[in-house]
């Protein structure tokens, strides 16, 4: 069975970069971070790695691996949320303690995202794709974004219902943040191969796909031997988000991706709105997920709150999933069994 930790009240938050960690110069916003979950009730406990950043990484791979396990074994410390996301994750994971992890909640996107989906597959504990800490600071939070405190409180066997938003970010203006540190401006829209209303059901699994395609052939991405273990016989609902991928690049991976076996079983493909997708010649991301439709004979629905474009839902791998689209607007009910 899949093991769903718990957020409990006045938790304390585990801060580590397994990835990039905050510069000097931007210490401001991990600072004004952890004082906002403070008066949120939340202790932040901030790992060494978090307040550095040099040649790509917030420390050495050994070091970032170290600090991660320490937090997760530690009992004191209750969920990990990195400050984001970054480049080189992939350098920590042969370090990382799989095998002793007790189940812990990991909230976090981009990069990050390799680190949830490898924790899951590899120990069935599920794992929280969503906000990163950076982006908690406001003085408030978006009605999407603050869902992260409902679904990782949900129970063992219960379910939590989100919804799409009705605006979203096209454009960071890290300058001028609102009091919510996003700057929602353009109306959110889901949409569906084929075109109309839609409902599906299934296993959540997915991420950044610029970064998890590269855990297949590896040790740490192996789906086949999670599914057989966790949730034999059941289908799989994929998410994915493309942060910097052309239209061709997004095609390849799908294509390994299902040469892999990552696609048997799957009940539908969603991706998250996405600043990237650039067209090759006259490969728009419409034919893409038209090929991948006609190939899979599955729903897509795309656009979907999820990724670089602000705010996003709260999606458990490993949850089941209940996701309906209906004129445009989607409902997302993940139960915990």
């Amino acid at each position: 069975m899949i093991r769903y930790p718990i957020l409990k009240e006045h938790a304390s938050i585990g801060v580590t970069a397994p990835s990039s960690g905050v510069p000097k110069e931007l210490h401001k916003l991990l600072v004004g971070a952890k004082d906002r979950m403070g008066e949120r009730g939340y202790k932040s406990v901030i790992g060494d790695t978090a307040w550095t950043q040099d040649k790509a990484v917030s420390a050495p791979a050994q070091k970032r691996a170290e600090e991660l396990n320490a937090m997760i074994r530690d009992e004191s410390v209750d969920l990990i949320i990195p400050p984001w996301g970054g480049e080189l994750l992939i350098e920590i994971l042969e370090y990382i303690d799989f095998e002793q992890m007790p189940a812990k909640w990991i909230l976090g996107y981009s990069d990050v995202s390799m680190l949830l989906l490898a924790v899951t597959l590899n120990t069935g504990i599920a794992t929280a794709h969503g906000t990163n800490l950076i982006d908690l600071r406001g003085e408030r939070t978006d009605v999407t974004t603050a869902m992260w405190e409902a679904v990782l409180s949900t129970g063992e066997k219960e379910t939590v219902t989100q919804y799409s938003s009705d605006m979203y970010q096209k454009v960071w203006d890290f300058e001028n943040p609102t009091p919510h540190i996003f700057n929602l401006s353009e109306k959110t829209e889901w949409k569906t191969v084929p075109n109309g209303n839609t409902e599906v059901a299934g296993r959540l699994l997915g991420g950044c796909i610029d970064v998890i395609h590269h855990l297949i052939g590896t040790p740490y991405g192996d789906v086949a031997k999670f599914r057989e273990s966790y949730i034999p016989d059941e289908p799989v609902i994929w998410y994915f988000e493309n942060c910097e991928m052309s239209t061709t690049d997004l095609r390849r991976c799908l294509v390994q991706i299902k040469l892999a076996g990552w696609f048997d079983n799957v009940s539908a493909i969603l991706f998250g709105r996405s600043p990237a997708n650039m067209p090759v010649e006259n490969h728009k991301v419409e034919d893409v997920y038209a090929a991948l439709s006609e190939e899979h004979k599955v729903p897509i629905i795309y656009d979907i709150d999820c990724g670089h474009l602000p705010p996003q839902v709260i999606l458990i791998n490993g949850a089941y999933a209940n996701i309906e689209v209906k004129k445009g607007k989607g409902k997302i009910v993940q139960t915990f069994k």
